[in-house]
């Protein structure tokens, strides 16, 4: 039998089948049930906050956002339905921003101007810092002293000097709840994937491959007020270009999956495809030195938005977690198309050649003496989820509905999806955070290792040579050398 199947029940759930020869009355049956299933047992995400609705309404932060540009706007429509937070004031330096985000937002914040001014606010319990990257450190620092809890995006600084002041400033305020802006760290797919490195399912991780291609990138805006400041992200006076923009996600994934962070990095930038008067590096390849031996590999270029990785089936951006016994691929996907990410087994080594008559045949087979094993490749495998584990503690009903899914994931029939954009789950934990004190997953020292890294990758690049991590510590500090004009490559 054949048959074109789509089912959408509006959950993680996504079935695209065009030939199902072998499916069942059974197994169709397995299909609805886990369809159903999750419609009503879905558990939380792990990192997701158990937040009861009833106690927001009458709990919830009240926040502002300093910076309603695209990041801003973006996070307020996320915003707009998580009641444990309530906007109550906005800040940017043109109406037409402030205009949007109300739109977006809905209700009457406050509007202000100059971010001291929103800071000043007493109803303000917390602030998001989505302004361009060269006023996170002094948005951030001044939310700090006026008592604010911040979620700051990322890249947490721009300067090596602010990473020092920074890190003193929050240890001196440590009842206020500081978190940076890197989702990944609140995705259910990739936590899943760090408890298979966790687990050894992978052996020892000791290779990270990164990229975040677009075709074709960044296009400078024309015709608009103030054009430097309309395309802040193509100038090095206000941006870190794409190690900051787009590296930076991916370094924190490979640290976060490696355990480490790096001990040096070396890279080569260029402006090559994108003549418009930017002065930021458009095809950009890096590599960093981790102990151990690791190596992440990240590449960005503006000319070609294929990945290899999950099949080909996402474009842009994804990482390949490579281990002595497995490899992950994995992309934390955008609104539309949420995480996903599957692993390959690592296959045995090829059989050896025993027999010495067979050996010599062998032989003659490669020309010029060159010697040549392959073994074939492992078929992709779900990366399972908590909903799909099995405890112990499942009723009839539930452990049937795991094994159907497993059926469904064995055939290629059904992939994991999270039931949560990870964006939602870092916004609700940081309401959370604010009010329980705890410990965010994407904290200071995340986000200030992640600046860390884009400082001295822009470094690199700009010297044309190794830098080791270790300068950081001189750097920025009185007494520290000035940083060399940067090399303009391209």
């Amino acid at each position: 039998m054949k048959a074109e199947i789509v089912v959408d029940f509006h959950l993680p759930l996504r079935l695209h089948m065009a030939e199902s020869k072998d499916l069942t009355r059974r197994d169709a049956v397995k299909v609805a049930g886990a369809a159903s299933l999750a419609a009503v047992a879905a558990p939380v995400l792990e990192g997701a906050p158990a937040i009861i609705k009833a106690r927001a309404a009458t709990n919830a932060v009240k926040y502002g956002m300093v910076g309603t540009g695209s990041r801003g706007n973006y996070l307020l429509k996320h915003l707009k339905g998580i009641d444990t937070g309530t906007c109550v004031a906005i800040c940017d330096i043109t109406d037409d921003a402030m205009d949007k985000a109300v739109q977006t937002i809905g209700g009457k914040p406050k509007r202000y101007k100059d971010w001291r001014e929103l800071l000043a606010d007493k109803e303000v319990e917390a602030v998001f810092v989505t302004t361009p990257l060269f006023l996170h450190f002094p948005v951030t620092k001044d939310a700090l002293e006026a008592g604010k809890h911040v979620f700051c995006e990322k890249s947490m600084v721009f300067k090596a000097e602010e990473v020092h002041a920074l890190r003193a400033l929050a240890h001196a305020r440590p009842k206020q709840t500081l978190q940076v802006g890197l989702q990944r760290r609140y995705s259910g797919m990739y936590q899943a994937a760090r408890q298979m490195i966790e687990k050894g399912l992978l052996g020892e991780i000791t290779y990270v491959q990164a990229q975040w291609h677009r075709n074709p990138g960044w296009k400078m805006k024309k015709d608009v007020p103030n054009p430097r400041m309309a395309n802040w992200r193509l100038f090095r006076e206000y941006s870190g270009g794409l190690v900051a923009e787009l590296a930076s996600h991916q370094i924190d994934v490979a640290d976060w999956m490696l355990g480490m962070t790096p001990e040096s990095v070396m890279g080569l930038g260029t402006r090559d495809f994108m003549h418009d008067g930017r002065d930021i590096y458009d095809n950009v390849q890096l590599i960093y030195k981790y102990p151990k031996g690791r190596r992440l590999v990240w590449t960005g270029i503006s000319n070609s938005s294929h990945w290899a990785g999950v099949g080909g089936a996402r474009t842009e951006m994804g990482e390949m977690i490579m281990g002595t016994q497995g490899t992950v691929h994995i992309t934390i996907g955008d609104d539309n198309n949420k995480p996903i990410g599957m692993w390959f087994r690592e296959p045995a080594p090829p059989a050896q050649v025993t027999d010495a008559k067979k050996a010599g045949e062998k032989k003659e087979a490669y020309k010029a003496g060159a010697t040549m094993v392959a073994a074939a490749g492992s078929r992709p495998l779900p990366i399972l989820m908590n909903k799909d584990l099995m405890t112990g503690k499942e009723s009839f009903l539930e452990k049937e509905m795991k094994y159907a899914r497993l059926w469904l994931y064995q055939k290629g029939i059904l992939v994991p999806e999270e039931e949560k954009n990870p964006v939602d789950i870092e916004l609700e934990s940081f309401f959370n955070d604010c009010r329980t004190g705890g410990r965010p997953r994407a904290d200071l020292e995340v986000g200030l290792q992640d600046s860390i890294a884009v400082i001295l990758s822009n470094l690199a690049m700009d010297e044309g040579r190794p830098v080791a991590f270790s300068e950081i510590e001189k750097l920025g500090k009185p007494g520290a050398a000035p940083a060399k004009p940067a090399m303009r490559r391209g």
